[in-house]
């Protein structure tokens, strides 16, 4: 008997992740268990990330190192017919798996992404992941941390992920807003506080809109992503 192909492919690149991946993995094993395929795309770790997670997935690839490339190989390699990519230090509602192959189905929409919450605890962090949700719904555009998901003929009618090392999640909903909009569902994925706790929240809001702004007005993404490298 032929297996039934998943109807959910979720798709987690990595990049010496060590300290959270066994947990990220771990908090999808119902998922799994349900039926949603589970892939880790490694970027040539050399923390034994790959070995953390091989008990803990379906499939396990190697691609070269930059979030575009290994998502794109991901969705490659991936059998479900809805894609979801999602972050490393990015953590998925329990019901994540029916929130997005209902929220589809019901709305005939082609992709979509989830709200934010940021783990930390300041009150400014509320502040902050209030005005990345509510920016995302007024535009239209998703953020990498808010668990873009898509119908697999859509991610390749759009082109899947461009091949740059800032600003792909962007791009491919620039691309994808195109074809529809974007279902926007509103229990939160919670992601990292970590940069925005470490480097002072104005300046992490700030260097954010000034990248964003940038990429719009055409700088390339590889001025971008060496600017953001060097803000810590």
């Amino acid at each position: 008997m032929t297996a039934r192909a998943p109807a959910l492919s979720i798709v987690v690149p990595a990049l010496n992740e060590a300290p959270e991946i066994a947990a990220t993995l771990d908090g999808l094993q119902p998922l799994r268990a349900r039926g949603a395929e589970l892939l880790l795309v490694d970027g040539g770790s050399t923390d034994g990330t790959p070995a953390l997670a091989a008990p803990r997935v379906d499939v396990l690839l190697t691609a070269a190192p930059g979030r575009a490339r290994q998502m794109n190989a991901g969705a490659e390699a991936a059998a479900g017919q809805v894609l979801l990519f999602l972050h490393a230090d990015t953590r998925l509602p329990p019901d994540a798996d029916r929130l997005v192959l209902q929220g589809l189905q019901t709305s005939g929409r082609g992709w979509g992404r989830f709200d934010v919450r940021l783990s930390g605890a300041r009150l400014g962090l509320r502040l902050v992941e209030r005005g990345i949700s509510w920016r995302s719904r007024l535009t239209g555009v998703a953020s990498g941390d808010q668990a873009i998901f898509v119908r697999r003929d859509w991610f390749r009618r759009a082109g899947g992920f461009p091949d740059i090392p800032l600003m792909e999640d962007v791009a491919l909903s620039r691309a994808l807003k195109r074809l529809g909009p974007p279902l926007c569902l509103r229990p939160p994925v919670v992601t990292s506080s970590r940069r925005w706790e470490q480097h002072g929240l104005l300046r992490t809001v700030l260097l954010m809109w000034r990248l964003r702004l940038a990429y719009y007005l055409g700088a390339s993404p590889e001025r971008l992503a060496a600017a953001y490298r060097r803000s810590g």
